[in-house]
């Protein structure tokens, strides 16, 4: 009996049709719990961009230089009498009016040469009223047949010939006392004068003597500056004429200049020259531009970091200068479509200013760009924009 239950597991065993069905229920059960146990596959993570809208507005084009402020009026006081400096009438370096005394220059030699020509148009004066009272005597005589031709020619030479001398005699005497004036030496401008050049009681007015000192007028001063043909040629094809004035257009060409310190100064000045022609030498064109200087903050001869406004754009499309992807083949923005997908885009630049760059052509106003991010996306991809101001404000409260 033991033997008999005994070999009937193994005749099951041996059952061909068993083992199949068996394995196919196992490899079932398999499968079902890898399918059951297997982890479902997670979505493609969609790229967070930061995007900005497309504005339109009036762009103001700068170009950078650097100048050299110059006084308006820097006038060298000079001696124009030979003589000894006798007085100095201000204080060096202080503010002096126009027509102001500054220096005595000994006048006595000066003084006898005017006398002197006085005296000599005096003896004129009376030389040509006695050769008046002759000629009245002998115009009745001759008239009278008792006085000849002769004696009438000849009193009418003497007469002309006095009224000459005293017309001499007066140019003589202008011109003394006026020499007799540069004695006295004033301020040709008003202005600040500088320390003097001769002391009390030297020989001044020969030669390089004749610099007793200079005056700065400096309420308004002179900027200098180059710029370079292409600067030139970009103005001209802005219809911009430097120098001259344009009643047409809402803005003039100005400048702002930077302080030593770094810091802008507060007034701006317009540009009143443009040199005509180019120096062959270095390419560039002479500038000039007149700032007020009321506190006489402004120096002469100091260098300062110009910035002048050369056009404004009206209604132009200005975007960041990180948005643009520059290529080979140029440049090109990414567009966020209405429905999140990107559009690589071709568009022509123009003037970069500062942090942002002008596009000509290429965009339109109210499209949304990428500012960040734009290097994680490709042409067709759909994205999650996120406001570029949103994306600023939460980086700031990160940090």
């Amino acid at each position: 009996m033991q033997t008999s239950s005994a070999k009937k597991p193994m005749r099951f065993l041996k059952n061909p049709k068993i083992l199949i069905t068996a394995a196919v229920i196992i490899a079932a059960i398999v499968v079902a719990l890898c399918l059951l146990l297997r982890k479902k596959p997670q979505a493609a993570a969609v790229p967070v961009v930061a995007v900005d809208t497309v504005k339109v507005d009036n762009v103001s084009v700068y170009g950078e230089y650097v100048g050299r402020i110059r006084a308006q009026q820097f006038v060298e006081v000079h001696a124009r009498v030979e003589g000894f400096l006798e007085k100095m009438l201000f204080d060096e370096g202080t503010f002096v009016k126009k027509g102001e005394t500054l220096f005595i220059i000994d006048p006595t030699l000066y003084r006898a040469n005017a006398e002197k020509a006085r005296a000599k148009l005096n003896k004129a004066k009376a030389a040509e009223q006695k050769a008046k009272r002759d000629l009245d005597r002998i115009r009745p005589l001759y008239e009278q047949n008792a006085a000849s031709r002769l004696d009438l020619d000849n009193a009418e030479a003497a007469y002309e010939g006095a009224k000459a001398d005293v017309m001499e005699s007066q140019a003589e005497l202008a011109q003394a006392e006026l020499t007799l004036s540069y004695t006295t030496v004033k301020s040709p401008i008003s202005g600040y004068i500088s320390e003097r050049r001769a002391d009390i009681g030297s020989l001044v007015g020969t030669g390089s003597s004749s610099l007793l000192a200079t005056v700065v007028n400096s309420d308004t001063v002179r900027i200098d500056f180059s710029m370079t043909a292409l600067d030139y040629l970009r103005s001209k094809s802005r219809n911009v004429n430097l120098g001259q004035r344009d009643s047409s257009r809402g803005w003039q060409p100005s400048v702002s200049i930077t302080l030593a310190d770094g810091s802008a100064y507060p007034l701006e000045g317009l540009v009143d020259f443009a040199d005509p022609k180019v120096d062959p030498k270095t390419g560039t064109f002479s500038v000039r531009a007149e700032m007020p200087n009321p506190d006489h903050t402004l120096l002469p001869g100091e260098f300062t970091k110009v910035k002048l406004l050369m056009d404004v754009i009206g209604n132009a499309i200005a975007v960041p200068t990180k948005a643009i992807d520059i290529q080979k083949g140029g440049a090109y923005v990414y567009v966020v479509k209405p429905d999140s997908m990107v559009e690589r885009r071709y568009v022509e630049t123009g003037p970069e200013l500062e942090n942002t760059i002008v596009i000509e052509r290429g965009l339109a106003k109210g499209e949304a760009i990428i500012t960040e991010g734009y290097h994680k996306v490709r042409h067709g991809m759909k994205v999650n924009p996120v406001s570029a101001r949103d994306s600023v404000a939460s980086k700031n409260a990160a940090e």
